[in-house]
């Protein structure tokens, strides 16, 4: 895939020059401080050592107060409590999170539950609101759902069950009728951040109820692991509130994991003197998610609330074997997905994507969706047909938001919810072809060809000898990582191959290289640029190339060297 490179404007010296000094840090670092508006010594203390202390006001929150008055009412009187979230990553970690609170600081009857992904769908389902009849809790928590689900919550509340709602996604124009209704996203909602994931959400009434009961504040932060958790794999902002929560919350993850983590981390094979944002994606995310996508979420919770590592680890190797299960089917339905698509003339000139099949797993469509989007680069939708009834997930690109896009064709839809970037949906087969040509001509109103260029992002050019070791522990104390915080990307141009570069993987589909600068002092550095064997002609030809990188830590036997994480590779301009 071509990426256009964009590079941040340069910073006046004027401006980064006095902060350099001030700081005792290279210029670049001082150029990415101002370019994120850090601009002084306190900020930038701040940028690099977030304090729980910065945390807002949950109170602040539309609705909290209500919430909290009816759930400390629900301690205080020993009620029947339900906690229900969505089967992902972000519902299972706040299900978790909730649960764990209330059993520990209180005498409810508390109960979770989770729906199956293949027989209720995401979001509060019609099974459950049927079965509290029967159940009889005075209260349910809905935790990374349930701010769409208008008609189910009013049929739950006829039953005489109150509801508090703590979601994250998009309000539509009519809320439910909740006790209360936690959601940054409304529209009557002052609360500063906006970017907080579902487990986020859940996090801020526990800080209430804690502040409400008189509790020590600190009983909030045994949860920071969860959040970072949810943080990651939800794809939310990495800034404001969210950064320190993952900041911390990593801490917590390297220092003092709980059994449920520890027991993934053993078994994944991982071994890093310390774990990153990038690790919980990658490594703890996926496996999580694996027990829901492959055979029910419930084994997720159940691992994230063992108490002791002999409890977590059967239900750790359970999950694993799911993750090695989901891995097999994603890949098979991915190269059928992509057969879809190339044997279909609709989409040679088409700005999206929308391909189904009866029988796919529904458990591994929004994986597949993300593939497409990996080789096309266009809003993808990848459903499974059962009963006459499609379910899928939608999946973004930069720019776009696909959850207003969907909102155009929801005279088609059954069901629909999400976030601007990624959405889940529902949709009668028969309408499938109407719903393609709908969503195509939506696409068409809000972008042009030029969005489906992906760009790389590119702090700064630098020359190989400004790349140290205290550089790469400097920009470590830039992280975590994530959207609105990307790991920094660097240009560096006129490189040319030191003869060591070659192709390695079972495949030989990933580029390691050994690269200096023509006319620069003898500075070599190795790198490895995944999925790019298409760029080794670059390198062979003896020409000069330019290479956009982050810059990483390549650990080996006890070793430590710094090592280029080569994103793009180009030939250098004439």
């Amino acid at each position: 895939m071509e990426y256009k490179w964009v590079t941040k404007n340069q910073v006046d010296p004027v401006l980064y020059k006095p902060l350099q000094t001030e700081l005792g840090v290279p210029d670049v670092v001082a150029k990415m401080l101002i370019n994120r508006s850090i601009k002084s010594f306190s900020e930038a203390k701040n940028f690099f050592r977030p304090s729980l202390d910065d945390l807002h006001d949950p109170f602040l929150m539309k609705d909290m107060a209500k919430a909290t008055e009816r759930l400390v009412e629900a301690i205080k009187n020993e009620e029947k409590i339900i906690i229900y979230g969505d089967y992902d990553v972000d519902g299972t970690t706040s299900v978790s999170m909730m649960t764990h609170f209330l059993k520990h600081n209180s005498k409810s009857e508390i109960s979770y539950y989770i729906p199956d992904r293949y027989g209720e769908g995401y979001g509060v389902s019609q099974k459950f609101i049927s079965s509290l009849e029967e159940e009889k809790p005075s209260l349910v928590i809905t935790l990374d759902c349930g701010i769409r689900a208008v008609d189910l919550i009013k049929e739950g509340s006829d039953l005489g069950v109150d509801f508090i709602i703590c979601d994250h996604h998009e309000p539509g124009e009519t809320l439910p009728p909740a006790a209360a209704v936690l959601d940054p996203k409304r529209k009557d909602c002052d609360y500063p951040f906006k970017g907080l994931c579902g487990c986020g959400v859940g996090f801020k009434l526990i800080q209430a109820v804690i502040k409400q009961l008189n509790l020590d504040d600190s009983l909030a932060f045994q949860y920071l692991d969860f959040l970072t958790i949810s943080i990651g794999a939800d794809i939310v902002p990495v800034n404001g509130e969210n950064r320190i929560l993952a900041y911390h919350g990593l801490v917590e993850i390297n220092t003092n994991p709980r059994p449920g983590i520890k027991s993934i981390l053993s078994l994944s094979g991982l071994k890093k003197a310390e774990l990153t944002i990038s690790d919980v994606v990658f490594v703890i995310a996926p496996r999580i998610n694996a027990a829901g996508r492959i055979k029910h979420a419930l084994a997720a919770v159940q691992m994230l609330l063992a108490e002791t590592t002999e409890d977590a680890e059967p239900i750790c190797k359970e999950i694993e074997v799911y993750n090695k299960e989901r891995r097999s089917v994603d890949k098979e339905i991915t190269l059928e997905a992509l057969q879809c698509v190339n044997e279909d003339e609709f989409y040679s000139n088409s700005h999206s994507t929308v391909v189904w099949k009866e029988g796919w797993h529904k458990g591994v469509i929004g994986i597949v969706a993300s593939r497409l989007i990996e080789n096309y680069y266009k809003p993808t939708i990848v459903l499974t047909e059962k009963d006459g009834v499609a379910t899928g997930s939608a999946r973004s690109v930069e720019g776009l938001d696909i959850h207003e896009v969907l909102s155009k064709t929801d005279n088609l839809l059954l069901k629909y919810g999400g976030h601007a970037m990624a959405a889940g949906l529902s949709i009668k087969s028969e309408n499938l072809p109407e719903f393609r040509d709908q969503f195509e001509k939506a696409i068409k109103v809000e972008t042009d060809e030029k969005l489906f260029i992906p760009s790389i992002q590119v702090e700064i050019e630098l020359d190989f000898h400004e790349i140290t070791a205290k550089l790469y522990r400097l920009l470590h104390q830039f992280s975590p990582f994530g959207p609105e915080n990307m790991t920094p990307l660097f240009v560096t141009r006129n490189v040319v191959d030191a003869g060591y570069s070659k192709l390695v993987g079972e495949s030989k589909d990933h580029l390691k290289l050994t690269v200096k600068q023509i006319d620069k002092e003898e500075i070599y550095f190795s790198g490895i640029a995944f999925k790019q064997a298409d760029k080794y002609k670059y390198l062979k030809s003896g020409k000069p190339i330019d290479i956009v990188y982050a810059i990483g830590m390549n650990e080996w036997n006890g070793n430590k060297t710094l090592q280029l994480e080569v994103r793009d590779i180009k030939p250098s301009a004439e």
